[in-house]
């Protein structure tokens, strides 16, 4: 009779890679048709249809197709509103937790005339400030990111605004900037970096995410009498 012999068996190692926080809040699929749209945005403000602007936003005005997002503003010379307008808002709220981030990225092709004032922003949910402006276009010709502290502690920083025709590729970064309380934003361009500010008081603060296109206001009047466009694509936010 053979001997049993005694079989070991050893227990296999595995080494786990670290599990990423990083997870997809809206994805860049979301201007692929109107439903993908509506199933993460809501039309016009939070707050209505107008915004210290001369235009009135209406739904028809905010078409999503192909990927692309297009807000088109029309001018119809009435005494209250002059133009109406598209603006869109996500239906859900962020904000930057302790020791986390968020990051909000797409391309654009953004009219710079007198008078256009398309807008990428982040606005309180809950009062005023906070405001954290993306990208903002005022008519001038450049690109602003602005982050407003106070009404009259604001961070600003305008840079010339390359070839309006063409796609760019704006990306913002918020994170705890260590304290707890703060957040700093890195502001890219086409990858590479502008400028970074600081939001102060602002880790936890309820945002709401707009894409608007408003007419004249803080971009000067009289503004275009023709149609023009504001169209975004490859919209991305994603928490860290």
């Amino acid at each position: 009779m053979k001997p049993i012999t005694a079989l070991l068996y050893l227990p296999l190692l595995v080494t786990a890679k670290p599990l990423s926080k990083r997870a997809t809040l809206i994805p860049n699929i979301v201007f692929n048709d109107q439903s993908s749209l509506e199933s993460y945005f809501s039309y016009n403000y939070p707050w209505g249809d107008t915004h210290n602007g001369a235009a009135r936003m209406v739904q028809a005005n905010s078409v999503a197709s192909s990927g692309v997002l297009t807000l088109t503003s029309h001018y119809t010379g009435a005494s209250d509103y002059a133009y109406n307008s598209g603006t869109v808002f996500a239906k859900q709220h962020f904000s930057v937790p302790a020791g986390g981030g968020l990051d909000f990225t797409a391309s654009f092709i953004a009219p710079v005339a007198k008078g256009t004032w398309p807008a990428f922003w982040l606005n309180s949910d809950s009062g005023w400030p906070p405001e954290i402006d993306v990208a903002e276009w005022k008519g001038d010709g450049k690109i602003s990111f602005n982050t407003f502290n106070t009404s009259n502690q604001v961070e600003a920083h305008d840079v010339y605004y390359p070839n309006p025709a063409g796609w760019h590729t704006v990306k913002a970064e918020l994170r705890d900037a260590g304290n707890g309380l703060d957040v700093k934003t890195t502001f890219y361009i086409d990858g590479s970096v502008v400028t970074s500010q600081t939001a102060k008081g602002y880790i936890g603060k309820g945002l709401y995410l707009i894409i608007d296109y408003q007419m004249e206001g803080s971009s000067g009047s009289p503004g275009p009498t023709t149609d023009t466009k504001f169209q975004i694509t490859g919209l991305e936010v994603t928490s860290v």
